[in-house]
């Protein structure tokens, strides 16, 4: 199994991005029960859950982007989403998709980087 993030990009503040992890080499059945999620680390913090997603459960968010970051999974495409909007110079960061699957094995993406200029 493996994931791989795109869709970062610079964008001014107030703008929006869609971010796209696509999970490869994982039959259906194993992409619908792995939770999968977005992180992200700016430069010089600490890396940071996003957004969790777990299919049959409501997606969890961090208090810092409640109301302007949705992710969402296509599970015909094997895709997690995250859309941001209104986004601000403090979400400028790497982001990374994240996934654990139910043998408890824990998968990264590569990242990549959404920079907010004010």
């Amino acid at each position: 199994v493996q994931l791989q993030a795109s869709g970062g990009g610079l964008v001014q503040a107030g703008g929006s991005l869609r971010l796209s992890c696509v999970v490869s080499r994982a039959i259906l059945s194993t992409f619908w029960s792995m939770d999968i999620n977005w992180h992200r680390q700016a430069p010089g913090k600490e890396r940071e859950l996003v957004a969790a997603t777990t299919n049959g459960r409501p997606t969890m968010y961090a208090d810092s982007v409640k109301g302007r970051f949705t992710a969402s999974r296509d599970n015909n495409k094997k895709t997690v989403y995250l859309s941001m909007s209104n986004l601000e110079p403090e979400d400028t960061a790497v982001y990374y998709c994240h996934a654990r699957l139910n043998s408890g094995a824990e998968l990264w993406g590569q990242g990549t980087l959404v920079t907010v200029s004010s």
